[in-house]
């Protein structure tokens, strides 16, 4: 559904409708920010990796194995390349880019720019 769409259909509830929707989005929002915050495995720190989402305590942006799996690279193939990280720490970085696709996009694409 495009977000045109969306709109339009959200404008047709009634104000105490629209008010459940904006509770359930928050609801969402806080569970998501919530799990990734009670999820050990990425962290941004100000001067590392140009304070890019990273696996914890290594310089390996998400968006550097996100853009390699675009390339084709399967998450063995990944491990391989990457041998300092294990499937666990994979994980945990497929499930951030998931929650944040538009930072992760920005981010190649500021990558791939320079």
């Amino acid at each position: 559904m495009k977000i045109q769409e969306l709109q339009s259909q959200l404008l047709q509830l009634t104000p105490t409708e629209q008010s459940q929707i904006v509770q359930l989005l928050i609801q969402n929002l806080t569970h998501t920010w919530q799990s990734l915050e009670n999820t050990p495995g990425i962290e941004k720190t100000p001067g590392v990796v140009g304070g890019e989402a990273r696996i914890t305590g290594t310089r390996i942006p998400v968006w550097d194995l996100v853009l390699y799996q675009r390339l084709g690279a399967s998450d063995a193939k990944i491990l391989e390349a990457y041998p300092q990280l294990n499937a666990t720490q994979l994980a945990q970085a497929w499930r951030y880019a998931e929650a944040f696709p538009h930072e992760i996009e920005a981010a190649i694409q500021e990558n791939e720019a320079a």
